[in-house]
């Protein structure tokens, strides 16, 4: 029997500073990468790996994201979205609270800059059979392509940490995660709050499930990150 897979939530509201002035004004989901916007790359490769249903979380600038992905029926997908005010932004783990009502008891989470090659649905269908929850993919960066931010040993997540990075962390946030609604449902409404909140809540009560993945990433976040991924695209690669 097929197992319908969670909704995607795509967090694809943020200022993206550090892409100004190709950000100023145009969502980063929007900037072009390999001749077409971002997100139409991203959206491609969820279908590939088997997804049907994405909730789009949108601020800044957002109505340009929903003018151009639309129902999302041009990619085989359900498309949604879950919006905030541009001037009262609320996270990232915010804004994953602000979608629930559009998701089920779990949600699949992608970062809207990510371009992510490793399979996604065996580690998503991991985290449904152990009753954990949250989970995070986790890659063995070693500081090659971002800030390795995660310590990752005999199959667990020991410590993980966006500001308090250290040599002990070998591994990174990969950038695909998963959680149960109630993971969401004990921060209030309209509240605002990062997802990394969330993952050392999840830490300290022993209820994150960290399984690692052995493709690198792409991302398109930062300059350097964008001349790269549009390099790999361009081979490609997307379609």
């Amino acid at each position: 029997m097929t197992t319908t897979l969670p909704t995607v939530a795509i967090l694809a509201g943020g200022l993206a500073r550090r892409l100004r002035p190709i950000s100023e004004t145009i969502p980063k989901s929007l900037v072009e990468v390999a001749g077409e916007p971002f997100i139409a790359h991203q959206l491609r490769l969820l279908k590939r790996q088997g997804f049907d249903r994405v909730v789009l979380c949108i601020g800044y600038l957002g109505e340009q994201i929903e003018a151009f992905v639309g129902n999302g029926h041009a990619y085989g997908l359900d498309v949604a979205y879950s919006r905030e005010e541009e001037d009262c932004l609320l996270g990232t783990g915010g804004a994953l609270r602000n979608a629930l009502p559009l998701c089920g008891e779990c949600l699949s989470i992608l970062y809207g800059d990510s371009y992510l090659i490793a399979p996604l649905v065996p580690p998503l269908e991991r985290f449904l059979q152990s009753g954990l929850r949250g989970m995070m993919t986790v890659f063995r960066n070693d500081g090659r392509w971002d800030a390795s931010n995660v310590v990752f040993r005999d199959g667990h997540i020991l410590e993980y940490s966006k500001s308090a990075r250290h040599s002990g962390m070998q591994h990174i946030d990969y950038g695909f995660c998963a959680l149960r609604r109630e993971a969401l449902e004990r921060y209030e409404p309209g509240s605002v709050f990062d997802l990394a909140d969330v993952f050392r809540d999840l830490l300290a009560s022993d209820e994150l499930l960290g399984v690692e993945v052995f493709e690198r990433f792409y991302e398109m976040g930062s300059p350097a990150g964008l001349a790269e991924i549009a390099q790999y695209l361009a081979r490609g690669q997307s379609r």
